[in-house]
């Protein structure tokens, strides 16, 4: 009898501890007045917390990695295809990819998108992207499986996109593509790797070149963690602003030890951050977004070590708001989508900003009641926001003009 009394005590602490983890993790969160149906977004977080709060005790029970439940979680479920699309998996040179292709023949080669997922570079799968333009029978769409961190730390995901994109182009005559009519497209890090591919290939002579590229809440830079949206929204579902220096940390060096200095911007000499205030500044953004309670932010010290550990989150192929102005005018036509309720809102801004000074063609759809990751809720269990489904039928109406 007494040890299937300890065995109950034992059990009724471990739960206590986890509902009280919740409870804490739950009262951190910021839910923004302006979102729609907030109940279902309240919902959504409390299973986000529930699996973080079980990985973190099976990687402590050693049963699996707090990151391999994460990776199933957001994994995500395969999107059926519509009627008149052909589904397949395949490979772009030695990247698996997934394949939706229309299934009837067409007198003329059709348009086609190249979809990298989102997921902070260490999360998510070809199941993630958003569903619905893997949904289109006009539209050729290749979602690109990427290296995911921390095996696979950068530039390997980039690497992963660039050689897809490179090996599409080259043989847009199998897949019936149209080669005046291909677009790079992607969510969150998904959108930093399509912005950070179109650029590379923006001198690219030897490549049919892109039409355009689209950019759903892309996270764009790793300079300053304390623009207003970082300000406003670091407590706001799905990606508070601790995490979107988490992944970055991730996925440039493999550990996350000096998130600390990085979110107070420690990591940047006064030099460089000098050099760069043209394009990475609160005094850019318009003043429209930071009537939400900003305040200006002074980094904090210097620290060279810091700097010498992370010196690679200044390289325009992770932070592509640093690309020199002559690869920003060489780019194509842009779409870029933001939330208001998110901390990579400035980030898209920003950019925003730069290709319109440069002379690049932009449209911009702004949701003022979204939030991070909305867009990628569409049709997933019941979980869709109206907000959602506005973002991506703007994305669908830019592609179907193209």
């Amino acid at each position: 009898l007494v040890p299937v009394i300890l065995l109950v005590i034992l059990v009724a602490s471990f739960i206590s501890a986890i509902i009280r983890t919740i409870q804490t993790e739950y009262a951190n969160c910021r839910f923004p007045p302006g979102v729609n149906n907030p109940g279902k977004l309240r919902l959504i977080v409390a299973v986000l917390i529930v699996t973080s709060t079980l990985g973190r005790i099976f990687e402590k029970i050693e049963l699996c990695s707090s990151l391999a439940i994460k990776r199933l979680v957001f994994s995500g479920r395969r999107p059926a295809p519509a009627p008149g699309v052909r589904q397949e998996e395949a490979r772009l040179g030695r990247v698996p990819v997934r394949l939706y292709r229309p299934r009837g023949p067409s007198a003329h080669p059709r348009p086609a998108v190249l979809l990298f997922h989102g997921g902070g570079w260490i999360c998510c799968s070809l199941g993630t992207a958003p569903a619905r333009l893997c949904r289109r029978p006009t539209v050729s769409v290749s979602q690109a499986g990427i290296a995911l961190a921390c095996t696979h730390k950068y530039p390997a995901a980039y690497e992963d996109c660039l050689n897809a994109s490179q090996h599409f182009l080259q043989h847009l005559q199998h897949y019936g593509v149209d080669p005046a009519r291909v677009a790079v497209c992607g969510d969150s890090a998904g959108g930093n790797l399509a912005a950070a591919v179109s650029q590379t290939l923006a001198g690219r002579s030897d490549l049919p070149r892109l039409r355009a590229q689209i950019l759903i809440y892309p996270g764009l830079q790793a300079l300053d963690f304390n623009l207003p949206s970082y300000q406003q929204n670091r407590g706001v579902p799905l990606l508070f602003r601790e995490r979107a220096v988490y992944y970055s940390l991730q996925y440039v060096q493999g550990d996350t030890s000096n998130l600390e200095d990085v979110l107070e911007g420690s990591h940047i000499p006064p030099d460089m951050r000098l050099q760069y205030q043209k394009w990475v500044s609160p005094d850019i953004i318009p003043e429209e977004f930071k009537v939400r309670g900003y305040k200006p932010h002074k980094p904090s010290e210097f620290k060279p070590a810091v700097f010498e550990k992370v010196k690679r989150l200044r390289e325009p192929t992770l932070c592509p708001l640093l690309a020199e102005d002559t690869v920003i005018q060489q780019l194509p036509e842009s779409f870029i989508l933001t939330c208001e309720y998110d901390v990579l809102r400035d980030d898209g801004l920003l950019y925003k900003k730069r290709l319109e000074d440069n002379g690049v063609p932009v449209t911009w759809y702004h949701l003022e009641d979204g939030f991070h990751g909305i867009v990628n809720l569409f049709d997933y269990c019941g979980l869709s926001f109206p907000s959602g489904k506005r973002g991506l039928d703007r994305v669908v109406e830019f592609i179907k003009g193209l």
